[in-house]
């Protein structure tokens, strides 16, 4: 099995490296179901990077209660300190947990789950025996937000999207951050956890997406 990816090394540079690459798409998939979150009252965020839609969230939502799952510790300090500042009653309604998404297991109270761009992350026996799990954990009704590369519907820019991917894949091989060489199919482990996607949105011609899935 593929060991956690680790972005210990970028943690400072990927908000930057992100902007350069993409501009604001990722942070526009990643914020764009903000508003059908408002009823939330449990969260929990796998891989958040350095917080950005953790403290969006927090701050948006002041009922909302999470926790904030990574492998990375330096990409956990940046989250605590962004979600800090995000609101004033942000530190008591948030917790971190360094560990491997594979480790963890949500609380029966979750009734979301977030994971933008890190599915890409795993291996796909890791995907669906992460989807299982936290299927098997939470309540019937529980939303999935998910945010991630796609392939695009137009066969014309597919090929584009294709080697965009994998250069990334690349990237962050070379930088030990992904032992992980290509994308596992996410729509159909959601599918056998039992989830259901509700509404999906996409950008650059369907090269990045964001979905709502919902445990049946």
């Amino acid at each position: 099995m593929a060991a956690q990816a680790n972005f210990d090394k970028v943690a400072k540079l990927y908000r930057w490296a992100e902007y350069i690459a993409l501009g604001t798409v990722l942070e526009r998939a990643r914020t764009a179901f903000l508003p059908a979150l408002q009823d939330r009252h449990q969260a929990f965020v796998l891989g958040d990077g350095d917080g950005r839609f953790l403290a969006a969230l927090l701050q948006q939502n002041a009922q909302i209660h999470a926790i904030a799952v990574d492998s990375s510790a330096k990409m956990l300090q940046l989250l605590r300190r962004r979600c800090s500042a995000a609101s004033p009653t942000a530190d008591a309604r948030f917790w971190t947990i360094h560990a491997s998404a594979m480790h963890i297991t949500p609380p029966p109270s979750t009734d979301l789950v977030v994971s933008h761009f890190f599915f890409d992350c795993l291996s796909p026996l890791q995907l669906e025996a992460l989807t299982k799990s936290i299927a098997a954990s939470v309540q019937p009704g529980t939303l999935w937000l998910v945010s991630d590369f796609g392939l695009p519907a137009n066969p014309m820019l597919r090929p584009f999207a294709a080697a965009y991917i994998k250069a990334l894949y690349l990237a962050f091989r070379t930088l030990n951050c992904l032992s992980v060489t290509h994308m596992p199919n996410i729509s159909a482990a959601l599918t056998a956890a039992g989830f259901t996607c509700v509404t999906r949105k996409t950008f650059l011609f369907g090269l990045v997406y964001t979905e709502i899935w919902q445990l049946q």
